[in-house]
Formats: C-alpha cells, structure tokens, sequence
C-alpha cells in the first residue's frame, strides 16, 4: 500500500503523523507531491495512529493552524472522522487544545474554530460520552461558546429563508398581496353588471334589468 512506502527511512504514515504533530508544512506538502489529488486525499483522510487518531485530530491537538488551513483546502478532505478513543471529532480535539491553554491563547484558539467552522466541521455531532463540541468548552471562555452557538444557528437554518425575489413570479405576487383586498371585488361587481343575462323567466329578466339600473343610477 501507498501509505506503507518508506520514504527516507520512515514510513509515509510515520512522516505524516510528525509533520501534522510538527506543524511542519514543508515536509507534509513534500510526501504528498507524488501522490494524485484523489490518492492525497485519501491519504489525508485515511492515514491513523496507533490510539486512533486521524491526521486531523493530530494537528488540532496541537493547535497547528498552518496544517489544518492546508488540509481543509484540499479537496475531498473529511471533516469530521471520529477517533477511536473519545470518539471525538476534530473540533472536539480543538476545544481540548483550547481548554488546556492559558487564557492568552483564547483569541488565537478561537479564531482557529472559527476557521474550521466555515471549512464545514459540524458543531453538533456528539462523542462517545454523549457531548458535543460545544458542551466541552471551558464556561470561562465566553467568546468561543458564542461562536460555536452562531454557527450552530446558521447551520439548524441553512435554507430556510427565502427572498421573494428568488422566486419565480414574486415579485408579482408580493405586489399582488399588498393590492387592496376590495379591488378584486369591484372589479367583480363591474363584470357583472356588463354581463348578459342568462336567465328564461321574463320576472327574472325584469328583476335582473332593474337591479342593473338600480346600480348605474
């Protein structure tokens, strides 16, 4: 297998796990150079460690945000493989890292959830223990649940709001709604009145012609 080819002594897998844990970038983009875009995909998505972890896993516990902007640019990256252990995916491997620093490295760790957020990684998935991403955060770092919380809103209601104007025809029926609601009446009553009586009684005939002239007099 690809993933099992030594390279420099090592292992393919073995230089992956060290240049994700390294944050090394030039080695990582190195090892896959020979590889097709499909076959580094798989690579990335595939290759684990000996606890279960993925690549990605790898690189969010350490916080190495220059691998895991490279590895969510790639394309069929998986976002959220589970790890064997916690049965955690990387966001909740993130807010662990996060957790563990001091407060000074909030605005960094926060920014990096933030990014992979946006990259597609699903803030409600739960673990092992029945926790999401959310629920591991430390209740001091006020910013970083607000920011799981937003995107959690964005994706609950992703497609639901509609412009009228997206619609075929809608700006036609908005106008159509807000046209008084006696027009259509009116209109109605005119039509009726330039009607032909359709009628056979002759009493029928004189009360429809009175009625008529009752209207127009």
């Amino acid at each position: 297998m690809a993933n099992e080819d030594s390279h420099e002594g090592a292992s393919t897998t073995e230089l992956l796990i060290e240049a994700v844990r390294r944050n090394n970038l030039d080695l990582l983009t190195s090892i896959l150079s020979p590889f097709s875009e499909e076959a580094a995909a798989k690579l990335l998505n595939e290759t684990t460690t000996v606890m279960g972890n993925h690549l990605y896993h790898e690189a969010a516990a350490q916080g190495n945000y220059e691998i895991i902007d490279y590895l969510l640019d790639q394309d069929g990256f998986e976002c959220d493989p589970v790890n064997r252990l916690e049965g955690d995916t990387p966001l909740h491997t993130a807010i662990r890292w996060i957790n563990s620093e001091p407060p000074a490295q909030r605005e960094f760790g926060n920014a990096l959830i933030d990014m992979m957020l946006e990259a597609g990684s699903n803030p409600r998935l739960k673990n092992k223990g029945g926790l999401t991403p959310l629920q591991l955060v430390d209740p001091r770092n006020e910013e970083l649940k607000e920011l799981i919380r937003k995107h959690e809103y964005a994706s609950l209601n992703a497609g639901d709001f509609v412009s009228v104007d997206d619609v075929k025809g809608g700006k036609n029926l908005a106008a159509a709604a807000a046209a008084p609601q006696n027009s259509g009446t009116a209109q109605s009553d005119e039509d009726d009145e330039d009607a032909e009586f359709s009628g056979s009684d002759d009493e029928e005939r004189a009360e429809w012609e009175r009625r008529r002239n009752a209207k127009r007099g």
